[in-house]
């Protein structure tokens, strides 16, 4: 055999020892795609997310389900690799990405629009502007009494109410509100869902509750200026006392001008190295067409174009 030939040989066999170190894996496979079959979510991203969801499985073989749950539980899954996406109003922590990082997968936030966290009363309530001040001041037990805060009034107790004790909602309150620091407010509770938050604050006099804009729209108006009957939505102002002149409501146009102080960034947790469906479906939010479905839905898009226009909101 020439020297040629003893080189070919060698990376022939070479070549065969990597393809016998390559063989698929079975158990690994399975795993993937048990964890592909379906993505993550905030239970607070329910409305937007089903209908992004329903165009995307309109138009492809390999379709996606969704589990809707609180926050906290959606990371959990992530980092189990129990899911390759997860939806979310925080990027990983530093350990978090570290751990994934650690075990050679690569972890990607990727903000995809923006809501309003959202506080609403109920339609007795004479009062619907409040300020970030006074908002804090509810959440750290300061404040109790709606009398603490407006004199004129005769509803006693403030009764706070989130959707889940663990759902994103009441991570970012106590992360962008308390600076880190946990409620201390007696009378703060919570249910299970968005919607049984609205159902709560309808039926109590007394209530304040807090969730997610994109629960708010009236459907019935495509401009996105108007929100539900049953409940009174809250003006925020950033200033020392509220006023309907200083306080804004988590309206698109508030939202993208920065005048809405409790403005949140959506995030999609992506850790599918495979670029398999799940990364397919958080490309398609991504898209003109899933900005659009957003943008339609009553929250800022990421990337979208965004058209100011003057328009007059008949109130009968």
């Amino acid at each position: 055999m020439t020297k040629f030939n003893k080189i070919v040989g060698l990376a022939l066999t070479l070549g065969l020892l990597h393809a016998c170190g390559s063989k698929p894996n079975p158990e690994k496979e399975e795993a993937y795609q048990k964890a592909a079959e379906k993505f993550v979510a905030d239970e607070s991203f329910f409305p937007i997310l089903d209908e992004e969801l329903f165009y995307f499985n309109s138009q492809r073989v390999d379709t996606i389900g969704v589990e809707y749950m609180n926050e906290q539980d959606a990371v959990e899954k992530l980092l189990k690799q129990e899911t390759w996406l997860a939806f979310t109003t925080r990027d990983y922590t530093a350990k978090e990405k570290k751990s994934l990082e650690d075990h050679k997968f690569l972890p990607r936030a990727i903000p995809v629009a923006y809501d309003g966290l959202s506080i609403i009363v109920n339609n007795s309530n004479p009062d619907s502007c409040i300020t970030i001040k006074d908002f804090a001041r509810i959440l750290r037990g300061e404040v109790t009494q709606w009398g603490e805060i407006y004199p004129h009034s005769k509803l006693g107790a403030i009764d706070v109410v989130f959707d889940n004790p663990l759902s994103s909602t009441v991570r970012w309150c106590v992360d962008s509100i308390l600076g880190g620091k946990e409620f201390t407010n007696p009378n703060i509770g919570a249910v299970k869902t968005s919607a049984a938050v609205i159902d709560y604050v309808e039926k109590h006099k007394n209530s304040l509750g807090i969730i997610g804009s994109n629960w708010l729209n009236d459907k019935r108006d495509t401009t996105n200026v108007t929100f539900k009957k049953n409940i009174t939505v809250m003006g925020v102002s950033k200033l020392d006392s509220a006023t309907k002149a200083n306080s804004w409501k988590p309206y698109q146009y508030y939202l993208y001008n920065g005048n809405y102080p409790l403005r949140r960034t959506i995030y999609a947790l992506l850790n599918d190295t495979r670029n398999g469906t799940p990364s397919a479906f958080t490309h398609f939010v991504q898209l003109p067409k899933g900005q659009l479905i957003i943008l339609r839905s009553g929250l800022l898009p990421r990337t979208a174009n965004m058209n100011v226009r003057q328009i007059i909101v008949n109130k009968d």
